[in-house]
C-alpha cells in the first residue's frame, strides 16, 4: 500500500521520472505528484497497475451496480468509513475493502501533498463520454484515476491551439476545429493510472491549464471513475 511518507516533501526531487515533454512528468513512483509545483509542469502521472484481486473486485461490483454514483466531501480521518458505509448498501457479498484502502489513501495523499483539510470525492461508474469534448478545469487542481474501463485522454500543451476550445471551435468537432495538430496528438492514461491536473483556479496558470476530455466507450463498456477536488 503506498505511504504518505512517499512525498513527505512537497519540493522533494522526483526519482526516475521520465518527462514525456517539458510540462508533463510520468512516473511508476508516486513521488511525481511532487513535480505539479513545478511551473511548467500542468500534468503528473503515476503511472501503476493494479492488483489482480483489486481488478476483479471491481469489476464484480461493477456488475452489480453498473449506476453506482457517490458524491461526498471528506477527509482522511473519516474517507474511510464514510466510503465504507456507502459500499455496504451495494456491496452484494463483495470483499471492497481492498478498494477502499485505495481510495482511501489517495485522500490522505491528495490532502497532505495540498495541505487540505477535506476533499470533494465522486466515485462513479460511467457508460458514455461524461465530456467528449476536449476542455479544461476550472478547479486548482483535480486527481483523477480510473479503476476499469478507458482512461483520460489529454494534450500536450504545445500541441494545443487555445483558441478553439470551447466557443472558439465555431461548433466544429475536435477532429477537425484545429485545436489539435494531428490524431497521433491525443495521448491516454491507462486505467489504474494516477493524475494531478492543473486547472485554470491554480495561482497564475489560467493559460496553461491541462486540455483533457473523457474517452469514447465501446458497447457494454463500464468505468468506474474516481475524482478528488479542493474544497475551500
Amino acid at each position: 500500500m503506498i505511504a504518505v511518507e512517499a512525498i513527505d516533501e512537497k519540493i522533494k526531487p522526483v526519482k526516475d521520472t521520465l518527462l514525456t515533454n517539458q510540462h508533463v512528468s510520468i512516473s511508476d513512483d508516486p513521488t511525481v505528484f511532487t513535480s505539479i509545483y513545478q511551473a511548467q509542469i500542468n500534468l503528473a502521472i503515476w503511472q501503476r497497475k493494479l492488483s489482480i484481486s483489486l481488478q476483479n473486485s471491481v469489476s464484480s461490483f461493477l456488475e452489480f451496480n453498473p449506476n453506482f454514483r457517490l458524491e461526498i466531501i471528506t477527509n482522511p480521518a473519516d474517507v474511510k468509513s464514510h466510503i465504507d458505509n456507502a459500499f455496504k448498501k451495494h456491496d452484494h457479498g463483495l470483499n471492497l475493502s481492498e478498494l477502499n484502502n485505495d481510495i482511501s489513501k489517495l485522500v490522505e495523499m491528495f490532502c497532505y501533498l495540498f495541505e487540505l483539510k477535506q476533499v470533494g470525492l465522486r466515485l462513479h461508474t460511467v457508460d458514455h463520454a461524461m465530456c467528449p469534448k476536449f476542455h479544461i478545469d476550472k478547479v486548482p487542481c483535480r486527481l483523477v484515476t480510473t479503476y476499469q474501463g478507458s482512461a483520460t485522454q489529454w494534450l500536450a500543451h504545445e500541441v494545443v491551439d487555445h483558441t478553439k476550445l470551447g466557443l472558439g471551435s465555431n461548433g466544429l468537432p475536435d477532429s477537425v476545429s484545429g485545436l489539435y495538430k494531428t490524431q497521433e496528438s491525443i495521448k491516454q492514461m491507462r486505467f489504474g493510472d494516477v493524475a494531478l491536473m492543473k486547472g485554470v483556479l491554480w495561482q497564475e496558470n489560467e493559460n496553461f491549464a491541462l486540455v483533457h476530455r473523457s474517452p469514447d466507450l465501446s458497447n457494454n463498456e463500464n468505468r468506474l471513475l474516481l475524482t478528488l477536488d479542493f474544497i475551500n
